[in-house]
């Protein structure tokens, strides 16, 4: 990279505002990183643009309301319930 579009002027100002102390060196460093990503987004200005697909539908099944167990059902396979509910084994 040739001329970095940050140099660390910008980057210790940023750096103050976030409170972060940075080095000398880091500075110099985190410069020509940013100037790197900024260059990574200019080059994805240049993807060209493709026609959109259409919009996605839905090709689920609608919901249908259908009777539901009784809590006597539900607990009838269990290997323990307490007191009405589902009996776990205990977490330590």
């Amino acid at each position: 990279m040739s001329d970095s579009a940050v140099d660390s002027d910008e980057v210790r100002h940023v750096a103050d505002l976030a409170r972060v102390d940075l080095a000398e060196e880091e500075l110099e460093r985190f410069a020509e990183q940013f100037g790197e990503i900024l260059d990574a987004f200019e080059t994805l200005d240049e993807v060209p643009e493709i026609e959109r697909e259409s919009d996605l539908v839905n090709v689920m099944r609608p919901d249908e309301v259908r009777d539901s167990l009784d809590q006597e059902q539900a607990l009838q396979n269990a290997p323990e319930d307490e007191e009405g509910f589902f009996k776990g084994p205990k977490v330590s």
